[in-house]
């Protein structure tokens, strides 16, 4: 059986990406502990419209901690007090009666706020534009079992492909770093025999796309910490192991010059 749960909710407000943002101050009275933290918005929104106010803007899609579109700031923390879960997979129940919940968007110089508490995190997709993908010709997909991979490799490969691209790790670095972002997407790719090919001029492609927009990592661990997939620091490791060696091998590439 659900409670019923009373929430002061402190949202930020602004109406664009040059405008003074500012907060308000919202009553949630009853709200079902069984109510996702989505939920719980779009109950506020629907009070707000049959007012004639403006609704909360605020990015979701899958509500499955899926898509990576839920990006709150909740009470200082990216995504809420509960680890290893997305926004939408929070519920009202992880609160209790009588909190005041402080709501904002990601706070981060690479991710602009578009309105009220979606931001703009198209540097994501710029990393990923310059190398985040394999183009070797092989033609039809083989069987599944035809290029052998040790387990411990495919398990790290998926393990870092779980990364929803939500920008939490962004939000929670005191650096604005992307490192993990970054390294996730690719140990993905440069683990597996498949993107072999390509390795180094990816890497070294999508870590300088990282660092036009993003700052630097200084291994607060941070982003570990606030990540709903609970992607590992050691993919970080991976890629600057990686971008190394790029380097490195470019440099040898202009001695023979």
């Amino acid at each position: 059986m659900s409670n019923l749960t009373n929430i002061t909710l402190k949202l930020w407000r602004q109406d664009g990406p040059d405008t003074q943002g500012r907060f308000e101050t919202h009553q949630i009275p009853e709200i079902s502990d069984e109510a996702s933290f989505l939920e719980m918005l779009d109950v506020l929104n629907e009070r707000l419209i049959e007012e004639g106010r403006e609704a909360v803007v605020f990015d979701h899609d899958c509500r499955e901690g899926i898509c990576g579109s839920c990006s709150l700031m909740i009470d200082g923390s990216a995504h809420g007090p509960e680890q290893g879960t997305a926004t939408c997979q929070l519920h009202m129940r992880s609160f209790s009666s009588g909190d005041e919940i402080v709501v904002e968007p990601w706070r981060a110089t690479a991710f602009p706020i578009i309105k009220d508490l979606m931001v703009d995190r198209a540097p994501f997709d710029r990393i990923v534009e310059v190398g985040g993908f394999i183009t070797a010709p092989t033609g039809g997909a083989p069987d599944a079992n035809l290029t052998p991979i040790p387990k411990p490799v495919a398990d790290a490969s998926m393990d870092a492909a779980a990364c929803i691209g939500c920008g939490a790790c962004v939000a929670a670095c005191p650096n604005g770093a992307a490192n993990l972002f970054t390294g996730a997407k690719l140990a993905h790719l440069n683990l597996l025999p498949q993107g072999q090919g390509e390795r180094y001029k990816r890497t070294e492609a999508m870590v300088e796309e990282m660092d036009e927009h993003f700052g630097s990592c200084t291994n607060h661990g941070e982003c570990e910490a606030a990540c709903p997939k609970e992607i590992s620091i050691d993919n970080i490791a991976i890629m600057n192991s990686d971008y190394l060696v790029s380097k490195l091998k470019n440099r040898k590439k202009l001695s023979r010059t």
